[in-house]
């Protein structure tokens, strides 16, 4: 009996491994259709039943945008392997102090989870979210990684990916965004539900004032690409 079990679960870990690795490597080159929050958000209450969702390649994304989400969610994206050490030893030093950190998970790390997982925070999906952000970064580079990040975040109620964003927001291709209008945008990302880009409240207004000063000092954007 407990052979049959252990082979059921080695199985099964082959099975996933095959899976998980296969669809990593098919979204090396493959838009991603649809997400797993995209889903759950039409079946919640409050959430918009339209989904905008246009995808574009990151020739088509202001460098605008991409540097201001960098500069909001994950200054070091371009240097660390997936995990911003820093920003998670700041977040565990915090939380020990009963305080919450905003921005601990890297780019790397949401756009695992909104890819292939599920929203509600779990060791389980904690878990699986590692192994996804080290599939994702050995396999992908890191304009590949961007380019996913900004065509599935969610950036508005039913609003996700930058083209949906730029429309719903300024009316325009998200090719166009200028830096105010990224860092407007960039600005709403902790809860994009909650938060709108266009007209901004005062918090908003700070947010976006502050991202334009780091893009300012953050310089010029270049990706350290693996071969494709």
């Amino acid at each position: 009996m407990f052979i049959k079990v252990l082979r059921c679960i080695v199985k099964t870990m082959l099975w996933f491994l095959m899976i998980s690795v296969g669809l990593v490597i098919c979204f090396k080159w493959v838009p991603v259709p649809i997400t797993p929050l995209m889903v759950i958000r039409g079946f919640e209450s409050g959430s918009s039943k339209t989904l905008k969702h246009d995808w574009e390649p990151i020739e088509n994304i202001s460098e605008n945008l991409q540097l201001a989400v960098i500069c909001s969610e994950d200054q070091n994206f371009v240097k660390h392997n997936g995990f911003d050490l820093i920003a998670i030893e700041k977040a565990y030093k915090n939380n020990k102090k009963g305080r919450r950190v905003k921005g601990a998970s890297s780019i790397s790390q949401q756009t695992a989870k909104n890819v292939f997982l599920w929203p509600q925070r779990s060791w389980l999906r904690k878990g699986l979210e590692a192994y996804f952000t080290f599939l994702i970064e050995l396999f992908w580079s890191k304009e590949r990684i961007m380019e996913v990040y900004l065509n599935s975040i969610e950036m508005g109620n039913g609003v996700y990916g930058a083209e949906a964003a730029a429309q719903h927001w300024f009316k325009k291709s998200a090719s166009k965004l200028s830096k105010y209008e990224a860092s407007a945008i960039a600005a709403i990302l902790p809860n994009p539900r909650r938060y709108k880009a266009n007209p901004a409240s005062n918090y908003i207004a700070l947010r976006k004032a502050w991202i334009m000063n780091q893009m300012h000092f953050y310089g010029v954007l270049t990706y350290n690409n693996k071969d494709e």
